[in-house]
């Protein structure tokens, strides 16, 4: 199949990760892991799902100067410099806007999807539909301030932990975006779902480099004129010690805040397909299949005895033995050993950070 010249992605892997902890670690997060136990780490399956739809020389990977061994290691095909590497933590909008300038020098008519590298998609076909629903969309806008377009997920029940987009309802694949919602109460949320018109952010967008670019101008004009003196540099030998000199010079900003939330022109596609985040270890037990006693095995050889409701992932093929355990997650990597209620997984960070007090920060 040939794909569309036009077309480019942008993966964001420059996260921790620390909810999935003890696998996920500073020095190997959790993108780069097979959480799911399929026999491909999310960031492979990210970049096989986007590879479908945009060529693979036209994939752009942003993440932590320290992961870029692991990045060439799992993604052999995205070229040296289509990685780029951030020296500082600056959230979304300084490295969405920097791919985007290196995207709209090698090709300003460039559309491009930026998406997480760790996100669970079910139905990848579906997912393709409306990615090409979305491309098709920017390639089409002429309006003045062009179409920014952000895939929103069908809620199916009153989520707390996500933020929410309400939008127009209309016949149209691409809705107006009336409101960003903060992550809202139960309450709140039950209203959101009740009302119809609202999506769940999934933090995955759709534009034209163009759009993006005078979006940057207009609502993040400081960044914009940062990274656009280096405009020369970008896709050169030169590219990456400007990034190193001037990076973190930029706002600490997401691209919710600094661009989407100002913007008038933006829309969402409300998705087909099914989607997590994978924030937490309860969220991969939510998504994958259970057995009959309704646990979640990753890669274990499990002895069940009277033990229901829980999730254990350990090392390939590791026998795993458990009796009376209800709704408990247990986790095992190679030198932490994890076993919590699945009600309390929010205190994973909490546990990290006692183990690395205590026993040091090799181990998270």
């Amino acid at each position: 199949m040939k794909l569309n010249k036009n077309y480019y992605a942008i993966i964001m892997a420059g996260g921790v990760g620390s909810r999935f902890w003890p696998l996920s670690k500073a020095n190997y997060p959790k993108q780069f892991h097979d959480i799911l136990g399929a026999g491909e780490t999310l960031i492979e399956r990210t970049f096989g799902r986007l590879s479908q739809k945009v060529p693979a020389d036209h994939v752009l990977v942003l993440t932590n100067e320290n992961y870029k061994a692991l990045v060439k290691e799992q993604l052999p095909k995205v070229k040296d410099e289509n990685i780029v590497l951030e020296p500082a933590m600056r959230n979304t909008a300084p490295c969405i806007l920097l791919a985007a300038l290196k995207i709209y020098k090698a090709n300003p008519d460039g559309v491009m999807i930026v998406a997480p590298s760790d996100h669970w998609i079910e139905n990848e076909s579906a997912f393709l539909t409306d990615l090409e629903t979305a491309f098709k969309a920017c390639e089409a806008d002429a309006s003045e301030e062009k179409l920014l377009i952000t895939l929103g997920i069908e809620p199916t029940f009153p989520h707390t932990g996500y933020g929410y987009i309400q939008y127009t309802s209309s016949d149209s694949a691409v809705k107006h975006v009336k409101a960003f919602k903060e992550k809202p109460d139960y309450a709140t949320a039950k209203g959101f779902l009740a009302e119809g018109n609202y999506s769940w952010n999934a933090g995955i967008f759709i534009w034209s480099a163009k759009a993006i670019l005078e979006s940057f101008e207009k609502y993040l004009p400081e960044m914009y004129t940062l990274f656009n003196a280096g405009y020369e540099a970008l896709n050169t030998e030169e590219e990456e010690a400007f990034i190193r000199e001037h990076y973190e010079q930029a706002e600490n900003i997401s691209i919710d805040y600094g661009i989407l939330e100002k913007s008038g022109n933006v829309g969402v596609i409300p998705a087909t397909f099914d989607w997590s985040d994978l924030g937490a270890w309860g969220a991969l037990y939510d998504n994958l299949e259970k057995d009959g006693d309704a646990n979640v095995i990753v890669n274990a050889q499990v002895i069940n005895r009277d033990s229901t409701g829980n999730l254990i992932r350990s090392e390939k093929g590791k026998v795993v033995v458990i009796d009376g355990l209800q709704d408990y997650i247990v986790v095992d990597s190679q030198e932490v050993l994890v076993i919590m209620p699945k009600s309390k997984e929010q205190d994973v960070k909490i546990m990290r950070a006692e183990v690395e007090k205590k026993f040091g920060s090799d181990l998270v």
